[in-house]
């Protein structure tokens, strides 16, 4: 009885992953593509080796210069086989090779022979081939040729007669410019994708028109697009129209608003989702204007098809940061989508949830997570963890069951940034729910137990020392603390004796029991731990010295460092290098934000900095910066300040004059401050201003200015400039800066000339 032919699954996976190009190497190809020179070519032959060469081009191998020519020469000879798919090898050949290979003009005849043939197939890859190759000088010569191939009958001709247009406008735009007429035509074409690409071509020719465009899309909106492709590239051209003319329009008319609810109700897909997306992207949209679309939208959740429910879902859960209670009526459908085969649905799904849902579905929701936790990647785990601190801030009544779902994931595996983003979300509710504080201290206490990152420890134990004194039992912590100093590593256990000085300079009674434990942490084989246990016993006066007064030692605890690190390090190594019988001392070290040297701000690869902050500020300079701008008159009434940026250089470092310039926050204004630095001895510098030109960033209005009287030589000084920007909505522009001033240069009778020059700087954005 014969045997039933069946593999076994292991055979069947060694045969999934066999790749027929395993280990092959570039001289074997090479010597096998002299095959091409046969005086009987072999077109299956000949096929194989031009696969495993352009395999060799796609996986980053690099030819040399003799090589690709050989090798183009010798592929040139397949030009007189029949063989249609050898044909087709030959020409993606051609277009791999043509950058790197010698004498390319040498097929030009074959392509153009190609080109005007009547075999559909060769028409259309003779073209793309040859507009990849060609110069402006044989651009002249084929353009009738390619004005004909645009709105040739057949179609593929046609599209690839298109798509070279789109890439030869990047290099030869006065020319492609000229196929207007043509393309135009192409784009009432039958052809499905000949209309697309006629329209992506006819758009990039008149984008810079916004009339041109404009025009475009009304006479395209009235029904004369039938191409799927082609109506979505549609949909976003008229949501380009309508952002501008919003701009510009006053009356809260929004024109072709009826054009994209219209898409609605299109047959395909793709029309009504881009259409439903676009509509949700409208700035200002209101609540009936969204109806339509979040309607569509809520049946592609119950689709069969996984794409369309991730579509619906993703753009649902946009809508939901702006607009929540349009996107309530989805909610039982996308509860369903929890148990979605697809992660990233499921994960979703449930964020848009916790953005819409009210008070009382909030523990229905939590069952449903703890069981969907554990079957995701931690990037999806991020996403909801923040979505459930949002949640916990506008429900903050259901703190207890948060609190004890984030307790509970905290516990169980995962990598740092997931374990970092549960942290942060707890300290984040322990500061703005204050009866959240003692769970949630007693939570972080759990987790640093068994906690296997250095970093959250730090962090912890530094938060538990400012916010557990505070409490009404504090000494529940200090066995969590301790424990820190018997069972971690140095860094960690450093951070603990920080953490236990804190507690006894907060809490009297706490005193004694904090003492000893101080003083055994003197015994500790790491010297950081042990000079801060001695440095805290000596503060708090536990080594029988005489303490210092209460305030003082809360504000050497508590205080925040007002001198920039920056500072403090020039001022030791000043002192270290230049020692003095007087101890050093704090109180001498500039609290200014200073610039660097000159002699290092000339080294080469270094850029000057002026007055601003490291590209990782710390909290110092950023309250340096907010004091800066508090005691400036024209900023003191913007409120608090959000963030500052690093530093962004506008000039070289070999320039004459430095500059750079640091963009700080606000909720309704933005205020850019330029560091400048004067590197030329010779020259005073006055009426030092900078004109912004804000013509790229429409939303911003500049409504004060603060100039520089004079810049010495060597002695870095501030401009600012303040903006006033929408609030409440993402705003973004560009800026082009011009610094100007009066120049003052030096003469050999001690007098000046004056010049008056303008310096360009670069872009900030």
């Amino acid at each position: 009885m014969a045997q039933p032919l069946v593999k076994k699954d292991d055979d069947r996976d060694d045969e999934m992953d066999y790749s027929p190009f395993m280990g092959i190497e570039k001289g074997a190809v090479l010597q096998e593509a002299r095959v091409f020179n046969d005086p009987q070519l072999d077109p299956r032959r000949c096929s194989q080796v031009i696969t495993k060469l352009l395999y060799l081009l796609n996986q980053g191998e690099t030819f040399t210069k003799i090589e690709a020519t050989e090798v183009f020469f010798a592929v040139t000879k397949l030009f007189q086989s029949k063989d249609v798919g050898l044909r087709r090898m030959v020409y993606l050949m051609i277009k791999e090779l043509s950058p790197s290979a010698d004498e390319v003009i040498i097929v030009t005849s074959s392509l153009m022979k190609d080109m005007n043939s009547r075999t559909d197939m060769y028409r259309a890859n003779a073209i793309r081939v040859l507009c990849r190759i060609t110069d402006g000088t044989l651009l002249t010569q084929i353009e009738r040729y390619l004005k004909q191939a645009i709105v040739d009958k057949n179609p593929v001709v046609a599209s690839a007669a298109l798509v070279s247009g789109i890439h030869l406008l990047q290099t030869n735009p006065e020319i492609v410019k000229r196929w207007s007429n043509e393309v135009q035509e192409a784009v009432q074409s039958r052809a499905a994708l000949v209309q697309f690409h006629a329209l992506g071509l006819l758009h990039q020719i008149r984008q810079n028109d916004r009339l041109a465009v404009s025009k475009l899309v009304t006479s395209l909106t009235r029904g004369t697009v039938r191409s799927p492709l082609a109506q979505c590239l549609l949909i976003r051209y008229t949501s380009q129209v309508i952002r501008e003319s919003g701009m510009n329009n006053q009356t809260g008319e929004r024109p072709f608003y009826d054009y994209l609810e219209g898409c609605l109700r299109h047959k395909a897909e793709m029309v009504i989702f881009e259409a439903a997306r676009a509509i949700t992207e409208l700035s200002g949209v209101t609540s009936r204007e969204l109806n339509p679309a979040i309607t569509v939208l809520q049946l592609f959740l119950s689709s069969s098809k996984p794409v369309l429910r991730f579509a619906a879902v993703r753009t649902l859960n946009k809508v939901a940061m702006t607009h929540p209670t349009a996107v309530t009526n989805c909610n039982i459908d996308m509860e369903s989508l929890i148990s979605d085969q697809n992660r990233s649905i499921a994960t979703l799904a449930i964020t848009t949830l916790l953005k819409t849902g009210n008070e009382s579905s909030v523990d229905r929701l939590m069952k449903q997570i703890t069981n969907f936790m554990s079957d995701i990647a931690d990037e999806f785990k991020i996403v909801v963890v923040e979505a459930i601190r949002s949640l916990c801030l506008k429900f903050p009544l259901k703190y207890r069951s948060l609190m004890n779902f984030l307790s509970n994931i905290l516990r169980e595996e995962g990598g740092f940034d997931y374990k970092k983003a549960i942290v942060d979300s707890i300290v984040i509710l322990i500061r703005d729910i204050p009866d959240a504080k003692e769970s949630g201290l007693l939570h972080l206490c759990e987790f640093i137990e068994d906690c296997e990152f250095t970093y959250l420890s730090t962090q912890i134990l530094h938060f538990l020392g400012n916010e557990g004194p505070k409490t009404s039992d504090p000494s529940k912590y200090i066995r969590y603390i301790y424990n820190r100093v018997i069972l971690e590593n140095a860094t960690v256990r450093a951070a603990a004796v920080s953490t236990l000085a804190k507690f006894g300079a907060m809490v009297d009674s706490l005193k004694p029991r904090i003492f000893i434990l101080l003083k055994r942490c003197l015994f500790d084989n790491d010297d950081e731990v042990r000079d801060r246990a001695t440095l805290y016993l000596n503060t708090l006066g536990g080594d029988g010295s005489v303490v210092e007064t209460e305030g003082e030692v809360k504000e050497f605890l508590f205080g925040s460092f007002d001198v920039p690190l920056s500072n403090m390090e020039t001022s030791l190594k000043n002192y270290i290098q230049d020692p003095s019988e007087e101890s050093f001392d704090i109180n001498s070290v500039p609290k200014e934000v200073k610039s660097q040297p000159l002699a290092e701000k000339k080294a080469p690869g270094k850029k000057p900095t002026g007055l601003s902050a490291p590209p990782s500020a710390p909290a110092s300079a950023a309250d340096a910066y907010e004091k800066l701008l508090l005691s400036i008159p024209e900023f003191a009434s913007f409120g608090k300040l959000f963030k500052s940026s690093a530093p962004v250089e506008l000039t070289e470092a070999e320039t004459e004059y430095a500059v750079n310039v640091v963009k700080h926050i606000f909720d309704n204004h933005v205020v850019l401050q330029y560091n400048c630095t004067n590197t030329i001895p010779e020259q005073l510098l006055e009426n030092v201003i900078v004109v912004v030109d804000a013509s790229d960033a429409e939303e911003f209005a500049e409504i004060a200015s603060k100039p520089l009287r004079s810049l010495p030589y060597d002695s870095p000084g501030q401009i600012f400039v303040a903006f006033e920007k929408p609030g409440g909505v993402p705003a973004v522009g560009k800026f082009s800066n011009v610094l100007r001033f009066i120049v003052k240069e030096s003469t050999e009778e001690g007098s000046f000339n004056q010049l008056f020059p303008a310096y360009r700087l670069g872009l900030c954005c």
